[in-house]
């Protein structure tokens, strides 16, 4: 049998002479104390002394040993500093790797400590500290994270650049990292474009600036410096992309939708056409869209829809369905009816009970008058249809490869829409000849009747450059929107009730 020093399981009291070791229920009580042939340095001065003033205990708390609490109660020495010159007559020594001024914590339990509160903070990070056989208060958990230094960064030659919301609507702060590595740099108290001019101007060096659409971002770059490169994030060109497609894919319902169940000939429908006929005639007799929207009693933005449509189709929405539990068996149902139109709907329900259907005979009755059989594919949303032309065709099964083909052949603005977005989906890989590649497809969106793809086409040309600089070069605010995403999470662990300086804290440690 060998047998173990207490110095040897814990390295920490290596450096001191144990003198008892008492474990009293969840509590393992270590008393020990210095040495007094080994000389101390002064904090003040740095010279060695061991000229012994007197004597006291500290109680060191250390990390939990067995499941036990651990407590040092160490006898350390007061000496005299024999440097004349030095401003402090006494001080305390100090073990390395047990005792730090003014704590009553080992370095080593500071450290679990501190990144408990760096991951949880608060009340949670003290939940956690009690299992660990440390009981501290949240307020004492919170102390400590704040006296935690953040590090120091200096400006990053690419600064990514983006908002959070610290209250939804009502107040946000600003992130910003280093977007070649993904450090954090710092987190600005709000997004306004004085507080980001200031911080620019303090942190010379940076020569590119990736960020969204922001407005408020793109003057604070240009009015703290203008030679800063600023790039448009890939993502939100996507992004903006995918909206303005989906715009369209619902003006074209009525053209897309044909192939699927039937069109709703109702009162929504004669009232948009009767609509488009108001909003029209008033047009052409020269009344501006404000005066149509007081006459008529429709908001601005309404008038503006109903004027940009040529046609009252395309005003007319497809109609959108929930799923069913006859879903499954359409097309089942899809054979035998054209097998027998003349199948009676109470063979039909039993065929497809046998199969599992589980729901009701009128459920089974509306959507066979609804015409969801007989159509040539089921029921789709606008959303649906906009995320088949989205979708990168490598993605697509050969069935819904087919569908895509069908619905972008059912009039000559889908055709148009699927091929602009194929030619942009190309330009999202940087290249140098993109640029001149992007004034084409802008000429080529302008070309065609797409009212919502104009619009999208007019705001990447009102901040172009930036919009050149991200399909030309390899930068992107992919990291710095991970990083928003994991301050959500952040505010979330405290509620949303967290303030500025606790926040920054926990995003620059974390």
């Amino acid at each position: 049998m060998c047998l173990v020093a207490v110095g040897d399981l814990l390295p920490n009291l290596a450096a001191v002479q144990v003198e008892r070791v008492e474990a009293n229920g969840n509590l393992l009580r270590i008393t020990a104390r210095t040495r007094d042939d080994t000389p101390a340095a002064c904090p003040g001065c740095g010279q060695a002394s061991d000229w012994v003033h007197s004597r006291y205990v500290r109680h060191v708390a250390d990390e939990a040993v067995g499941g036990r609490s651990v407590v040092v109660d160490l006898s350390v020495r007061r000496l005299y500093c024999e440097n004349s010159a030095c401003e402090k007559t006494t001080f305390v020594e100090q073990v390395a790797g047990l005792t730090r001024r003014y704590q009553r914590r080992t370095p080593a339990l500071q450290k679990v400590v501190d990144a408990v509160a760096v991951a949880l903070a608060g009340s949670a990070g003290a939940r956690l500290l009690g299992v660990l056989h440390h009981v501290l208060s949240w307020a004492s958990v919170l102390n400590c994270l704040m006296r935690i230094t953040a590090p120091a960064r200096s400006a990053p030659r690419v600064l990514g650049i983006d908002e959070f919301a610290l209250r939804k609507g009502h107040r946000y702060a600003t992130t910003l990292i280093d977007a070649e590595t993904g450090e954090r740099v710092e987190v600005l108290p709000d997004r306004k474009t004085q507080t980001v001019i200031a911080w620019l101007k303090a942190h010379p060096g940076i020569e590119v600036v990736c960020r969204d659409g922001a407005g408020g971002f793109a003057q604070a770059t240009t009015d703290a410096d203008p030679t800063i490169v600023q790039v448009y994030d890939r993502w939100h060109l996507w992004h903006g992309l995918a909206e303005a497609v989906l715009k369209e894919v619902g003006a074209h319902s009525a053209c897309w939708a044909k192939a699927g169940p039937p069109l709703r000939e109702g009162t929504r429908a004669q009232t948009t056409r009767e609509r488009w006929q108001q909003v029209h005639q008033l047009l052409d007799a020269g009344v501006g869209l404000l005066e149509c929207s007081r006459r008529l009693d429709l908001s601005l933005n309404t008038v503006k829809r109903y004027a940009r449509r040529s046609e009252p189709e395309h005003m007319v929405r497809a109609p959108q369905y929930r799923p069913t539990l006859v879903d499954p068996y359409r097309d089942h149902l899809r054979r035998r009816r054209s097998e027998d139109p003349a199948v009676p709907v109470t063979h039909l329900l039993r065929e497809i009970k046998e199969l599992g259907y589980t729901g009701s005979a009128n459920l089974l009755v509306r959507y066979i008058t609804q015409g969801r059989v007989e159509a040539d594919h089921a029921a789709l949303s606008p959303r649906r249809v906009a995320r088949l032309l989205l979708t990168d065709p490598a993605h697509l099964r050969e069935d819904k490869l087919l569908l895509r083909d069908q619905l972008t052949g059912a009039c000559s603005e889908m055709t148009a829409l699927a091929a602009s977005v194929r030619d942009f989906a190309t330009l999202l890989t940087p290249d140098e000849a993109n640029a001149v590649a992007l004034t084409g497809w802008i000429a080529q969106v302008r070309a065609a009747d797409l009212p919502f793809m104009h619009s999208y086409a007019t705001g990447l040309e009102r901040d172009r450059a930036a919009v050149d600089a991200a399909l030309t070069l390899p930068w992107h605010n992919g990291r710095t929107e991970g990083v928003n995403n994991k301050i959500k999470l952040i505010k979330r662990q405290t509620y949303g009730r967290a303030g500025h300086p606790l926040l920054r804290q926990r995003i620059l440690l974390s």
